[in-house]
C-alpha cells in the first residue's frame, strides 16, 4: 500500500476537470480558498476570545450605519410574533 503518486494525482485532476468543467474550476478554487480563510479566521478569533462570564451581557444595538440583513423566513417570524403580541395587549372588543 503506497501513497498517492504523480499518476494518481493527474488522473484525479482530469476527473475533476471533466466533472466541473474549465469554467467552474476557478470559481470552485476561489470558494475553497475563501472558506479556508474564514475557517482559519474563526479558529484564531475563538482562540483569542476570553472565556464567557457567568451571566451574559445583553447584545448591543446595531449602529445606525450598520446594515442588518435577515431572511424572508426570519422577517415573517418576527412580524407574526409582533402581531401576536399586539393581539394580547389589545383591549377586548
Amino acid at each position: 500500500m503506497g501513497s498517492i503518486g504523480a499518476p494518481e494525482l493527474i488522473i484525479l485532476l482530469l476527473v475533476v476537470l471533466l466533472l466541473f468543467g474549465s469554467t467552474k474550476l476557478p470559481k470552485l478554487a476561489r470558494s475553497i480558498g475563501e472558506a479556508s480563510k474564514e475557517f482559519k479566521k474563526g479558529v484564531n478569533d475563538a482562540a483569542s476570545e476570553p472565556a464567557p462570564a457567568a451571566s451574559p451581557a445583553p447584545a448591543p444595538a446595531p449602529a445606525a450605519e450598520e446594515k442588518v440583513t435577515m431572511t424572508k423566513a426570519e422577517l415573517d417570524a418576527m412580524l407574526a410574533e409582533r402581531e401576536a403580541q399586539a393581539r394580547k395587549e389589545a383591549p377586548p372588543a
